[in-house]
């Protein structure tokens, strides 16, 4: 059954498909970091296929990720999609939930443009959001809390 046919009926069932080879996904591994974006770019995709099916997966099973940030780690924590705040913060330790104050937010990119949590505050870009925010995928929270 060629690729085409499996893709008609994917459509169909109203699925994904996500197709990915051991060859290439071997050869990203032993690249380093700096050169794969060029090496997925002269095989004309642009992430490879481990990564896409991750992406199809969380997907397919209504996953988000978001992220803490501190001096000495970053962590990615995950979530199910439509997550409140004060649920997400639970993820973390239930105390965070039972006692959200609120979430200071904001979004990767951004905070990666501006290198850090203080300069991204400087600029504005940081928010301070309630026991009704929404966790987005790819946010960066601080939770304040009080137990």
């Amino acid at each position: 059954m060629g690729v085409e046919k499996v893709r008609n009926i994917a459509a169909v069932e109203n699925a994904q498909v996500v197709i990915i080879s051991a060859q290439v996904e071997s050869e990203l591994i032993e690249l380093p970091e700096e050169e794969r974006a060029d090496y997925l770019e002269s095989l004309g995709v642009e992430e490879g296929g481990l990564k896409s099916l991750i992406k199809a997966t969380y997907e397919l099973l209504g996953l988000r990720t978001y992220f803490t940030t501190g001096e000495k780690e970053t962590k990615a924590w995950t979530i199910q999609a439509g997550m409140l705040a004060p649920q997400a913060a639970g993820v973390i330790h239930t105390d965070f939930e039972r006692g959200f104050i609120r979430a200071e937010t904001i979004a990767y990119e951004d905070l990666v443009a501006t290198g850090s949590m203080t300069a991204a505050k400087e600029k504005g870009l940081m928010r301070s959001e309630g026991k009704d925010y929404v966790v987005k995928e790819g946010d960066v929270l601080l939770f304040r809390f009080n137990v």
